[in-house]
């Protein structure tokens, strides 16, 4: 008999094969969680990748303080029916610490402050892998990263020193202090993600379907009204209810969200079938300038 497996199978062997390759080579990895779907799907492909065992990896969330409150709940529950270990980096702590100062203005945003939070919940924990959903399809400067990306002890990225990846040969060796940052999904594209939670019927956070939101307009970007986000005067961010869903799922404070109809996934894949704009043109933080992406990653962040 003739054996063929379709594109979203020979993906998901791709990532089940990375996932391995991180248990082996690694001693004590780390899933980053965001609660957005390409980390649901991370967890997802651990627990094929090692069962009937427990997922031999914790998660970790940076939780800004300012993330939709769908988003925790969801995580929660997660945590709970997989059996799995969740530490969390609180940015709201590192600020009432001191450690970090928080934006201030209309655009203040907790998104940057990400970075050193995450810094030092990698060096207390120990980790010397944190393994993400980022995918090459998504921005030009996650375009450049190999599955296994080496971050020196500074935990800074170099993109013009990528190690090579022939034949899938993953070159793991650090020094002591130095990480890697592992991508398992690199080579899915926003399509292959939402073809492939359809197929595997994997339950996803009621903000990837449209709903009604009290939402304003703020440079071309619909953002969901929140406590969290200073406003602008009513004449110029006036508030309305319109149907919306998030294509990605970040901070509340710069996580745009989309007019909507589709409250199926079969809807969603759709949507995105047909759209001319990236998934992450909503991000206001990839807006700040037209290396927002590749400077931040340079400093630490995932």
């Amino acid at each position: 008999m003739d054996y063929h497996l379709n594109h979203l199978r020979e993906l998901e062997s791709e990532s089940i094969f990375v996932l391995r390759e991180v248990a082996a080579q690694f001693e004590n990895p780390v899933i980053l969680f965001s609660g957005g779907k390409d980390s649901i799907l991370m967890v997802y492909l651990a627990v094929k990748a090692f069962y009937p065992a427990r997922v031999p990896f914790p998660l970790l969330h940076i939780d800004t303080g300012h993330n939709f409150p769908e988003t925790l709940k969801f995580r929660d529950d997660l945590v709970e029916k997989y059996n799995l270990k969740l530490n969390v980096g609180s940015v709201q702590e590192a600020i009432n610490e001191g450690k970090i100062v928080e934006e201030k203005g209309f655009n203040a945003s907790r998104n940057l402050l990400q970075t050193s939070v995450l810094l030092e919940s990698l060096e207390n924990g120990k980790y010397d892998a944190a393994m993400g959903g980022g995918r090459r399809d998504e921005e030009k400067a996650r375009a450049k990263e190999r599955f296994f990306s080496h971050r020196d002890e500074f935990s800074q990225w170099d993109p013009k020193n990528q190690r090579p990846e022939l034949w899938n040969l993953f070159n793991a060796k650090k020094q002591y202090g130095e990480h890697f940052r592992v991508f398992p999904i690199s080579n899915w594209t926003e399509l292959d993600v939402w073809q492939y939670l359809s197929l595997e019927k994997v339950p996803l956070p009621n903000l990837y379907f449209a709903h009604e939101r009290e939402v304003f307009d703020r440079d071309g970007v619909l953002l969901a009204d929140s406590e969290f986000i200073v406003k602008k005067p009513e004449e110029t961010e006036s508030i309305r209810k319109e149907m919306v869903r998030c294509r990605t799922i970040g901070d509340m404070t710069c996580t745009g969200v989309w007019p909507s109809t589709a409250v199926t996934v079969e809807g969603i894949i759709e949507e995105v079938a047909t759209t001319r704009m990236t998934e992450r043109g909503g991000r206001t933080d990839d807006k700040r300038s037209d290396t927002a992406m590749e400077d931040r990653k340079k400093q630490g962040y995932f």
